[in-house]
């Protein structure tokens, strides 16, 4: 009797928790191969968290679904973490992947990206790149921003000077369609200044007040499923080309494992050498400081105001 007792408030305890609608921030690709792990080898399941990845459409913002109570977990950059806490959601980071900045800019011409003056830039049309503005104008490069969705057609049919890219997405694509590209021009935000964290999973701080148990265990049982990722690439492609496949996502194996490959190195802290799954509070104090120059954010948002505990 006292061993049904228990289980039966375990069970009840396990049905009090609300089932976790997570919604990365683009399409399924591997950019979020850790929790299709998770979800897929039952991390999830064994953490007692009911998880539901659900992801946007293309020019769907995460941040919106979040506000209406579609979703109560996200993907964000920091740097659009900072821009919604400053606008007045509060957000908490429960687990950092990124450790570096993926971002670029890709001359079409072979040319230095900083010496193009006015050039015609491709950026996307979703809250991405803020970066790339707060470099454009500290360098008083006026480029002339061009919004698009998902694709780089723009920049392999010559309309454009340059292009803002991921290193783990839009560059790989690129290089697939046969352009020819020199290291004189890549312009590496991480290699100039700007190595701010991408990729981190948020919840708005009032759900987390109420569900602290709950988030953490979704933190733990994604954090096991990227460190599983990173040791088992290969059944990890497997499982991301599922969701792919599902999806009917456009896309191929190849680029999903060069995707891979780079979103796994760029989670190693290059000071540390590690996988820290952190926020760093310099990294914050940087992007804040830099978007708040800029005329980005109305304040610096800090670090304590994203961390779990206040």
């Amino acid at each position: 009797m006292a061993l049904t007792v228990m289980l039966l408030d375990c069970g009840t305890a396990m049905a009090q928790d609300a089932t976790i609608v997570f919604t990365p921030q683009w399409m399924a690709q591997a950019q979020f191969a850790g929790y299709y792990v998770a979800e897929a080898k039952g991390f999830y399941r064994e953490a007692g968290v009911d998880v539901k990845i659900e992801h946007v459409k293309v020019t769907q913002l995460p941040i919106d679904r979040m506000r209406k109570n579609e979703c109560q977990a996200t993907t964000l950059q920091l740097c659009q973490a900072l821009e919604i806490a400053d606008a007045g959601t509060p957000l908490v980071n429960i687990l950092q992947t990124s450790m570096n900045n993926a971002m670029v800019i890709v001359s079409a011409r072979d040319k230095n990206p900083l010496t193009q003056k006015g050039a015609r830039v491709g950026i996307w049309s979703v809250d991405f790149g803020q970066l790339a503005i707060c470099m454009s104008i500290k360098d008083n490069l006026n480029f002339q921003w061009v919004r698009f969705a998902q694709n780089v057609n723009l920049f392999v049919a010559g309309a454009l000077d340059a292009m803002v890219a991921m290193s783990y997405n839009e560059y790989y694509q690129l290089l697939q369609a046969g352009m020819q590209i020199s290291d004189k021009a890549v312009y590496r935000f991480c290699d100039h200044g700007y190595n701010v964290q991408e990729d981190g999973v948020y919840m708005t701080r009032a759900y987390y007040e109420k569900h602290r148990d709950q988030a953490r265990r979704f933190a733990q049982a994604s954090r096991k499923g990227w460190e599983w990722a990173a040791r088992h690439p290969d059944e990890t492609l497997d499982i991301v080309m599922r969701y792919v496949e599902r999806d009917g996502i456009a896309t191929n194996r190849i680029m999903q494992r060069l995707m891979l490959k780079e979103v796994l190195r760029l989670q190693v802290d290059r000071e540390s050498k590690k996988r820290e799954f952190r926020l760093r509070p310099d990294m914050v104090k940087l992007a804040s400081r830099l978007m708040h120059e800029n005329q980005m954010l109305s304040r610096e948002v800090t670090y304590e105001e994203l961390i779990s505990e206040k």
